[in-house]
């Protein structure tokens, strides 16, 4: 019997529960995917603890990478046997095995490890429409990014590094510092010990940067905002210590006429043409050993519990994934 992981209430990691599930033959439109490894995202976190909105009871988790193992009516791409990957709705990737919609799955390349696949198809994708779609960066752009030895940062460095776009990035210690600058990050600032805008302003000469990208919300807001040049624009994609304050419309005028952008990956891989153009150049970097995805941490399905406990304390540092 298939197991998966669910929530019945919304709250901490101790809601999560480890339980046998039916599973049963897709139906049109829908395949079976037998789990390989499970990608573990920040962001699902958010729908545990309810700030994303969830039907419950629900599956946890948006990200896994395993093999088709039963087709239903209408699907068109897949077979049986394909090797597949995918990120995004519905809930309940957090499994061994599950029927979904065909519509939302990648075709892994045989350079893809599993592992791989699942640890950065949702932060790949993340980086590539952060880098490629959002702001028309020309090469020798300076940018600050935060959690530049996270998940997303650690593939957002190399690939800024492809692009020839400088980066300053920001780190909660100097074991991260390390890990950003072996992926090639040009300005390291540890925020816990540094003024972050302080340190911008003395590395682009007072200027500040044109774009930041802000994964971490809250506490970073303000901080984002002081560090953009005139008319710079803040991507807050993530609310890693909180929600991002409610904006003041006149304060961007006050700070050079800034603009402030919230993006969300669904929006950006809604198109099947857009997506399947993002995941190949991801795709192709990741198989030529350009981009290294880097797993650091890795878990049992079962012990989900334990993994949302040490990715919301910080104790964990690049990709983390579980395996089936």
């Amino acid at each position: 019997m298939a197991q998966a992981v669910r929530f019945y209430e919304t709250g901490g990691p101790e809601v999560l529960c480890w339980e046998d599930v039916e599973v049963g033959e897709p139906g049109p439109g829908e395949v079976r995917v037998r789990h390989e490894a499970v990608g573990l995202n920040f962001a699902d976190t958010y729908f545990r603890s309810g700030l994303y909105p969830a039907a419950l009871p629900a599956g946890m988790g948006v990200e896994a990478a395993g093999v088709i193992d039963a087709v239903g009516p209408g699907v068109e791409g897949f077979e049986a046997g394909d090797r597949v990957t995918y990120t995004g709705s519905p809930l309940g990737a957090y499994s061994t095995e599950r029927v979904m919609p065909a519509e939302h799955l990648l075709a892994l390349p045989d350079g893809i490890g599993f592992d791989t696949a699942a640890s950065m198809t949702m932060r790949g994708l993340t980086t590539a429409y952060l880098l490629r779609r959002i702001h028309p960066l020309r090469e020798g752009d300076t940018v600050l990014l935060h959690a530049a030895a996270g998940g997303v940062g650690s593939i957002f460095v190399q690939w800024a590094k492809l692009l020839g776009v400088n980066v300053i990035g920001t780190v909660s210690s100097e074991e991260k510092a390390e890990i950003a600058r072996a992926n090639g990050c040009d300005h390291v600032v540890i925020y816990t010990r540094e003024d972050v805008t302080a340190r911008v302003r003395e590395i682009t000469g007072g200027a500040g940067v044109p774009v930041v990208y802000d994964s971490i919300g809250k506490t970073t807001f303000a901080t984002s905002l002081d560090s953009l040049s005139r008319r710079g624009l803040l991507v807050c994609f993530g609310t890693a210590s909180g929600p991002t304050p409610p904006i003041d419309a006149m304060q961007l005028a006050v700070k050079g006429s800034l603009f402030v952008t919230r993006p969300a990956l669904a929006d950006y891989i809604a198109d099947p043409a857009e997506r399947a153009e993002l995941a190949g150049e991801l795709f192709s970097h990741v198989a030529a050993g350009r981009i290294r995805i880097e797993i650091n941490q890795r878990y049992q399905l079962s012990d989900a519990m334990r993994a949302h406990s040490d990715m919301e304390s910080g104790r964990g540092v690049g990709s983390s994934v579980f395996t089936v």
